[in-house]
């Protein structure tokens, strides 16, 4: 693997995770904006203290939602890394530039006023699925989204909760702006839909599985998954119980996305090959997830 190759498949991943990010803030723009802002249905986060500011006070969200998230950069920078910030960052301008164009193009007109629950529903799927994607590409939409990173950095604790646990008490603070314990309820709805897509999208992306493949022709394989996807092999010896011979077994673990090559693989060269598949919880490591332990004094 050369040195051109390794810097290639650095940029190519880092662009993916860029586009990610856009089509992450879309999705949470378009369920803020188009579905609870404009039915007065609160959500948790900077995004529902920015609500609560423009129901109460008529200050643009697009605005306080920037300042707000400003602040929350400078006590992340430190936390979180340089990489994780910067892509933050990212997130936050195009959030806020997709609200003020989004907000221009739907003025004066309102998706579901008659159907709060449905405009709820649809609306938190949208923000569950943007936050979801965001965290995944390695950026968050900022506010509550940065605590939960921290706490997710230390703690094998899932993003979804603790951004729900965060956020109870912002969803509750609607009442004494809107005076509406309907629209409270809506909020709670809101919470928890997204904490529940949030942890789909995330764990979907993040789902591992491993391969037991038996076969003559392990040795080429094994070479073909090293180069693509990338992915290290261990030769495992054993021998069948009915034959009595000698074989060579390779235990891969990779991504789920990356099954379908390793299939493609394993068909190319060997298409009597046996081979076992199996979702496993977590992989920790190189490549995968880092170990979350709880540190003692």
């Amino acid at each position: 693997m050369t040195l051109k190759n390794l810097n290639g498949r650095a940029v190519w991943k880092e662009a993916r995770d860029y586009a990610f990010i856009v089509v992450a803030m879309l999705f949470y723009c378009i369920g803020w904006t188009v579905f609870l802002l404009t039915n007065n249905i609160s959500t948790g986060g900077v995004a529902g203290v920015s609500s609560l500011l423009y129901w109460g006070l008529g200050i643009p969200v697009q605005w306080s939602y920037f300042v707000i998230n400003a602040v929350l950069m400078v006590f992340a920078l430190k936390t979180l890394g340089r990489k994780f910030c910067i892509k933050t960052i990212v997130a936050i301008v195009t959030l806020t530039l997709l609200i003020s164009v989004v907000t221009e193009l739907t003025k004066g007109s309102t998706l579901l006023h008659d159907q709060p629950f449905m405009a709820a529903v649809i609306g938190a799927a949208f923000c569950g699925t943007g936050v979801g994607l965001g965290l995944s590409a390695g950026g968050s939409t900022g506010g509550t989204d940065i605590i939960a990173a921290i706490v997710n950095k230390y703690r094998d604790i899932s993003l979804g909760r603790v951004i729900l646990i965060c956020d109870v008490v912002i969803i509750s603070s609607s009442f004494f702006v809107l005076h509406s314990w309907e629209k409270v309820i809506y909020g709670y709805v809101v919470l928890y839909i997204t904490a529940f897509c949030i942890d789909q999208v995330v764990n979907s992306l993040r789902q591992s599985v491993q391969f037991f493949i038996i076969s003559d022709r392990y040795e080429e394989i094994g070479q073909r998954i090293n180069r693509d996807p990338h992915r290290g092999c261990t030769v495992i010896n054993g021998t069948g119980f009915y034959s009595g011979r000698d074989v060579k077994m390779l235990f891969v673990l990779a991504k789920k996305r990356e099954s379908e090559r390793i299939f493609e693989i394993i068909n190319e060269e060997d298409p009597h090959a046996f081979v076992s598949q199996s979702a496993v919880i977590g992989v920790y490591g190189e490549g995968f997830d880092r170990f979350k332990v709880r540190r003692t004094k």
